[in-house]
């Protein structure tokens, strides 16, 4: 159970570190709290404690799943938990936003990090995040929010969970699109490393668990 834990937190701390290092780079924040990033943008307020709060609209989400497919009582208490662990999450967070550049153009054009380089920073986030989230998993103690909405929505649906992943993503970033072109009449956070990362973090995650599952082959030889 001690290394459960040990692998739970390391993983809320690589995947919190990911998420943020996506959106400084500028090119587009996660899918997953896309909406989170426009709406603390629009109301100037802090993203980590708009990502708790989004967090929690989606918690609110499983457990009316869990009320209509009557999972008992226990699948509801699991749903409880998460907002605890989210809270300590979205504060990891806070820390990395508070401590990570901005890889943009300052308001006089002058490249504070070139395109290359967000590019490389981008990939780095796609991968932390895909890891943070492996390990996250990997340990079933309690789900982040952002997978425990796929996990109830494709047991409820009996959908395969990618599928059901690719169409939560699409929709969070859509909802996000909306708000942003009708209150502020652009796009806020959302770019090629939206795309990117609704491409890859899954792939990431593929490639992660193909590799441990070699490396378990290889020492049990």
């Amino acid at each position: 159970m001690k290394k459960r834990i040990i692998t739970y937190i390391l993983g809320m701390i690589i995947l919190a570190l990911g998420l943020v290092l996506n959106t400084k780079t500028t090119l587009g924040v996660s899918p997953i709290i896309s909406v989170a990033y426009t709406t603390s943008d629009i109301l100037s307020i802090n993203f980590g404690n708009m990502t708790f709060l989004w967090y929690a609209i989606l918690v609110l989400i499983e457990i009316c799943i869990h009320i209509k497919s009557r999972a008992g009582k226990k699948a509801i208490i699991n749903d409880l938990l998460q907002l605890p662990l989210s809270l300590v999450f979205t504060r990891f967070m806070n820390i990395f936003v508070y401590i990570l550049p901005v890889f943009a153009n300052d308001f006089e054009g002058k490249a504070l990090g070139s395109l290359l380089s967000r590019f490389i920073f981008l990939f780095i986030a796609i991968l932390l995040t895909g890891i943070g989230a492996s390990l996250t998993m990997d340990a079933k103690i309690v789900p982040n929010p952002g997978d425990g909405v796929v996990q109830t929505i494709a047991e409820f649906t009996n959908k395969n969970t990618g599928l059901i992943k690719n169409i939560v993503d699409i929709t969070c970033v859509a909802t996000a699109i909306i708000i942003g072109l009708v209150v502020k009449h652009k796009l806020i956070g959302i770019g090629v490393g939206t795309i990117l990362a609704a491409l890859l973090i899954g792939r990431v995650i593929f490639a992660y668990h193909k590799i441990l599952e070699k490396i378990k082959k290889e020492k049990s030889l």
